[in-house]
């Protein structure tokens, strides 16, 4: 892949970072559940590019013994791995606060905060 292309995952990755940090915070403020979510979904955006990065790496690797054709396709392999990673724990988060809040329900406060933060995000 070109350096344009990591640049770009560098970009996503510190963007989604700070994104990430800022949900959590008003998260914390406002006892907003959604916001919660949102700030974990920002989180696992970011563990996608790190692992996006890290695929990147492998597969610029030159060809070698046991790979004669190189190791481009193994960014494909750490891509698929991403959206298992996703799926399984934006899933599993998302049950887990639902039934916590459905069990134990909790009123926002300053509201206006999250709006702030998803408009802004």
């Amino acid at each position: 892949m070109a350096s344009g292309s990591k640049l770009v995952i560098i970009a996503a990755l510190i963007g989604n970072s700070l994104i990430s940090v800022t949900k959590f915070i008003a998260a914390y403020i406002t006892g907003s559940s959604a916001m919660l979510s949102e700030g974990i979904h920002s989180l696992v955006d970011s563990g996608n590019q790190v692992l996006l990065l890290y695929g990147m790496k492998r597969a610029a690797k030159p060809p070698d013994e046991d790979f004669p054709f190189g190791h481009g396709k193994e960014i494909y392999f750490w891509s698929f791995i991403v959206a298992i990673l996703i799926f399984a724990l934006g899933g599993g988060i998302s049950i887990y606060e639902g039934i916590r809040h459905i069990q134990h329900p909790e009123p926002i406060s300053n509201a206006m905060i999250n709006y702030i933060v998803l408009g802004l995000a």
